[in-house]
């Protein structure tokens, strides 16, 4: 029995694993969106109106109303979950950035990098327990910043040791890994994604999860090169607008990134896996802000036909 009772089954993972086509599309951009941005939601409803829409997938965020780990009746949920999942068609990555979850009174802690680590360690764990129960394509999930009572080399350590320990949870699960570069974070860039992934051996499992936006908020090469810098790696991308220098998550249009290349370089990059659009402050309009993402994107992509 897996962390918080749910089991992972030997068929969990969707057809044509990591990056396939589980809802049988072919062809195209896989887009999705980011529960995280339907926090006024019961999650039930969340799915139905993100499939309504016309997204193939979605990026579920475990959180307080959305499939909290903790909560009791766990294995009961994930099931009902799967099921809705699989009768509305929704491909799914499982995201860990809650708020508050872990701690009432600090947004992401504890981390990697506190000295009570082990929290986060337990999260991450039934997050993969939970990813694959659901047949998710990735788990993704972060190093945090760094306290300021930790020094850069034991904070280095102990995000190392921690993303062996969840790698090796999730590759006896069968869940790929999306480790996420973050501004701000111990992990912000590619370049630090690669060190990482050099320290802890370059392991298969352990891939990326790239954010469009962050790629224009501090990456030194234009966005599509960044795709193309890290597709051998790439399972997991969510996508939003962004300005340089400015870590806000913004409506398409209203930043500075031009996605037709962009889109173009994940199709041409071989990329299969979601798209998920993350506005994770939106959720005061939600269904409104998702449709008008969809729509954008398919204007986007469609100028690369």
């Amino acid at each position: 029995m897996s962390p918080g009772g749910t089991s992972a089954s030997p068929d969990a993972s969707p057809d044509g694993g990591p990056g396939g086509d589980p809802g049988g599309t072919g062809g195209g951009t896989r887009f999705g969106y980011g529960t995280n941005g339907f926090a006024n939601h019961r999650l039930a409803d969340a799915l139905r109106v993100i499939a309504d829409l016309g997204y193939q997938g979605v990026a579920l965020t475990l959180d307080h109303d959305h499939l909290d780990p903790y909560r009791e009746g766990l294995a009961r949920r994930v099931a009902a979950v799967s099921d809705l999942l699989r009768d509305l068609g929704l491909g799914v990555v499982v995201e860990t950035g809650a708020r508050y979850l872990l701690d009432p009174w600090h947004k992401h802690a504890p981390t990697l990098l506190h000295d009570e680590r082990e929290a986060r360690l337990d999260f991450l764990s039934r997050a993969v327990a939970v990813g694959a129960d659901l047949g998710a394509e990735a788990v993704s999930f972060w190093a945090g910043v760094r306290p300021e009572t930790v020094g850069e080399a034991t904070a280095w350590a102990r995000l190392v040791d921690g993303c062996a320990r969840v790698t090796e949870k999730a590759a006896a699960a069968g869940v790929p890994l999306g480790f996420e570069p973050e501004p701000g974070m111990l992990v912000e860039t590619i370049a630090d994604w690669r060190r990482l992934h050099a320290d802890l051996g370059e392991p298969a499992g352990f891939g990326i999860t790239l954010d469009i936006g962050h790629c224009r908020c501090l990456e030194p090469d234009p966005v599509p090169d960044c795709v193309r810098a890290v597709a051998p790696h790439l399972v997991n991308v969510q996508i939003d607008d962004m300005r340089r220098g400015v870590h806000e998550h913004l409506e398409f249009g209203e930043g500075e990134i031009d996605f037709p290349p962009v889109l173009r370089a994940l199709a041409g990059c071989g990329y299969r896996g979601l798209v998920a659009v993350e506005l994770p402050r939106h959720s005061h309009a939600a269904p409104q802000v998702a449709a008008r993402s969809l729509d954008f994107l398919r204007a986007a992509e469609g100028t690369n036909a």
